[in-house]
């Protein structure tokens, strides 16, 4: 009996302090701090496809006994070490899709002044066609730039000529080897083709020297900033007219 009595009296005292061990216990359990190593994977499954292509930033932790002197700025704030720029690369390629997109423009290729250091008379034509930029020399280090389609792998070219002849809303007679040429691809061109919107010469031209190439506009906008004529330069016909009444016949152009 007695012993009997001896077992219930401690099963009470267990079940009444058991509570209180576990409260004790889940209230004073020290906080739980997780790596940001182990959260990102948790982070890039979050939100589909655009939270896997976002870049998790983690603030950087401040020690306590420097916080006040760090926002105080009397302790030298970290260094950010940004990735070197390659000199060689240039910039107008390092983006450039092998296509164009039709209907889509690029802005970076809209007309716009620009500075420039050059030792080229004002007036001069300078075509960058690795860039597809076409600078028209102004005075006081500056120039007027525009966008340019040029001509694609294999029909790349380099020199010096003068504006020879200009036309508006030219007339396109296309040589017999670029007649040859597509046809074999099975495209057929006219042997001759009047001025007008439909026109790939577009709304301007304007000849280089004895060559068969020219600066001219075209009805494919979408085609600046590409390598895909046969050796003219390309401009949107808005850009070809605006160059078109800013130089005359005899002007320098250089293609480099």
């Amino acid at each position: 009996m007695l012993k009997k009595s001896l077992l219930l009296a401690v099963s009470l005292l267990t079940l009444v302090a058991a509570p209180a061990v576990a409260q004790d216990r889940y209230q004073n359990r020290p906080p739980v701090v997780v790596s940001p190593d182990l959260t990102a994977p948790w982070v890039m499954q979050l939100g589909g496809q655009q939270a896997r292509t976002r870049q998790v930033i983690y603030r950087q932790q401040i020690p306590a006994a420097t916080r006040k002197q760090y926002y105080q700025g009397q302790v030298a704030q970290p260094q950010v070490k940004r990735r070197a720029i390659n000199p060689l690369i240039q910039p107008a390629n390092a983006m450039r899709a092998q296509r164009p997109v039709k209907s889509k423009f690029d802005p970076q290729y809209l007309p716009q002044t620009v500075a420039y250091e050059s030792k080229e008379k004002p007036g001069t034509i300078v075509i960058d066609t690795n860039n597809r930029f076409l600078y028209l020399v102004t005075s006081n280090g500056e120039a007027r730039r525009y966008g340019v389609g040029v001509g694609k792998p294999g029909f790349e070219w380099a020199g010096a000529h003068k504006v020879t002849r200009k036309a508006e809303w030219p007339s396109w007679t296309p040589p017999q080897e670029m007649i040859s040429r597509e046809a074999a691809k099975g495209h057929y061109l006219p042997a001759r083709m009047d001025g007008g919107p439909e026109n790939p010469l577009g709304a301007r031209a304007m000849y280089l020297g004895s060559t068969l190439y020219r600066i001219h506009g075209t009805n494919a906008p979408w085609t600046i900033g590409y390598a895909v004529s046969s050796g003219c330069i390309r401009m949107r016909n808005e850009d070809v007219v605006d160059l078109y009444e800013r130089v005359k016949v005899g002007t320098k152009v250089i293609v480099i």
